[in-house]
């Protein structure tokens, strides 16, 4: 919890006009109350209706500026920390993104950082209200009575610490199981609408109805656990504020009775006793919304607490020479080998093949000239320099990086092509696609590059994005290209088209190039293969 409160430092003066609006509409809404009382004491009402007026209008208008100003930080505050968890998400990625569940990232990105809304706006201060509006009350009820104002003292201090503390340390583990069974729920149901055609294809559907239906009841139990304990806090609250109440009534008739307190001051200092439990009640209901907030905050905070696998490096060390040389290279994911003492040396405007089969480690390599991981064993380096102690700006600037799988963004196709290099021109855009043997595909469609790719749906199949994401790497304008699989969806026709431009594009740049690919034909522009086999 002090990690999200240092969150707030920088907006301590907007903090303070909340409280203020907050203690000053808490004390208009209790003396309404009060003020009757005196009415009635001084058999004189008439007086009194523009001051009840006055203060009506007044709490609300103060509640408006509290809760305006409360929620003015709360939002700022979670675009701060979407901002910085997607910060985090980039120096993590990929080598930790890999390893976690998309469905519970993205619970944890919307809905765990929305809940923290509840503490922001409706936690810090209502507590400091809360004690402020209390400590004001004990002193105005002391006037009267001090043995009333010590009622009052163990009524807010029981309403508004002991009873929402004790059942919050109870509730505690409920509260993360609920949010850890909406991750499950998120991510099965994501699985379920990517693996659609599967899941037709192989009769699946009603085994994974079956596996939601299961996630959600488990949903459903870790909810009504939570709602237990709501149950039970409004219930314990409701009665200590008559225990309270009827204890000053008892405590105030016997000060009475025995000539130390006034009828008038009996009458008052009950009246703003019960009056005055609103501040503190708040406080009791505020627990109910922090079980799943601070659940919430937990996980938030555990993954801004993430540290990357390989830091990003920031030193002056850059690259002006480009060939490759990996000598006795050796790499396990956990405790599972993929590179065993793998040692190859790829001068620059050569091309290096790397077959072998799945699993050998042909990606990680690529990954490890990537710097997504720290050479483990070994030495990796381009132009004499160890790839874990280039500059990473410069390194990704220097290396174009095609992947298994190309993704494209919801954009138009020539955003998606510029993401490579965006003060590209039209005409090399035109250029690049005839090279990556996409241009036909391209010209097809009735809007040409500005064609959004979100309304091909499936209609954009798995070659023309591989191609498109080949173009991409073209237009990088990179010394390195590293291609994984980069014809895996390609007919013979386009690979070969690909090749062949690939090739010439090379030899003009003088690049280095390192591809991975199952293919036999695909080594054939290859001036040299590397062939991996399986680390046991």
């Amino acid at each position: 919890m002090s990690k999200l409160l240092g969150l707030v430092k920088p907006f301590t003066p907007i903090m303070l006009v909340t409280i203020t609006m907050g203690v000053l509409g808490f004390l208009a809404a209790i003396f309404i109350t009060v003020l009757g009382a005196v009415g009635i004491i001084k058999g004189e009402m008439e007086y009194l209706y523009i001051w009840l007026c006055v203060l009506a209008v007044s709490r609300g208008v103060l509640r408006y500026l509290e809760q305006s100003s409360g929620h003015y930080i709360a939002f700022k505050l979670l675009a701060f920390i979407r901002d910085k968890v997607f910060g985090v998400l980039r120096r993590l990625a990929p080598s930790k993104t890999d390893t976690k569940e998309s469905g519970q990232l993205m619970s944890l990105i919307t809905t765990d950082i929305e809940l923290l809304e509840v503490f922001f706006a409706h936690t810090i201060a209502p507590i400091v209200i809360a004690i402020v509006t209390s400590a004001i009350m004990i002193f105005l009820i002391s006037r009267f009575s001090i043995e009333i104002a010590l009622v009052a003292l163990t009524a807010y201090i029981t309403i508004g610490f002991i009873i929402p503390k004790t059942i919050s340390k109870a509730s505690r583990d409920s509260g993360r199981t609920h949010r850890e069974d909406a991750g499950e729920l998120n991510q099965y149901f994501l699985e379920s609408l990517r693996g659609m055609e599967e899941i037709l294809l192989y009769n699946l559907d009603k085994s994974r109805q079956k596996g939601i239906y299961n996630r959600s009841e488990a949903l459903d139990k870790s909810t009504a656990d939570i709602r237990r304990h709501e149950g039970k806090t409004k219930a314990i609250t409701e009665a200590a504020i008559l225990i309270f109440s009827t204890t000053g009534l008892v405590v105030g008739a016997m000060l009475y009775q025995n000539g130390d307190l006034s009828f008038d001051g009996y009458l008052l200092s009950l009246v703003m006793l019960m009056s005055s439990y609103g501040p503190v009640v708040a406080l009791s209901n505020l627990s109910n919304n922090l079980i799943q907030t601070l659940a919430s905050g937990e996980r938030v905070l555990s993954l801004l607490d993430e540290n990357p696998t390989m830091p990003e490096v920031t030193n002056d060390v850059t690259l002006s020479e480009y060939n490759i040389k990996a000598k006795n290279v050796s790499f396990k994911y956990d405790e599972h080998p993929v590179l065993n003492n793998i040692s190859v040396n790829v001068n620059q405007s050569e091309i290096l093949g790397i077959c072998g089969p799945s699993g050998c480690g042909k990606s990680t390599l690529l990954k490890l000239l990537m710097q997504f991981y720290r050479t483990q064993e070994g030495v990796l380096t381009i132009g004499g320099n160890d790839v874990d102690e280039i500059n990473t700006a410069n390194l990704r600037k220097s290396v174009a990086f095609v992947t298994q799988d190309t993704f494209l963004f919801n954009q138009t196709i020539a955003q998606n092509l510029r993401v490579g290099n965006p003060s590209t021109t039209d005409a090399q855009l035109v250029e690049v696609c005839r090279l990556a043997s996409v241009l036909d595909f391209v010209a097809s469609l009735p809007n040409g590059f500005d064609t959004k790719i979100g309304e091909l749906g499936d209609n954009i199949s798995g070659g023309e994005r591989q191609r498109l994401g080949i173009a991409r790497a073209f237009l990088h304008d990179s010394q390195i290209i590293l291609l994984d699989e980069p014809t895996s969806n390609l007919d013979s026709l386009n690979e070969c088209i690909i090749l062949n431009s690939l090739k010439d594009f090379v030899r003009r740049g003088d690049k280095t190039v390192i591809i991975v690919s199952h293919r036999q034909s695909t080594m054939s522009i290859a001036d040299k293969v590397l062939n991996l086999e399986l680390t046991l």
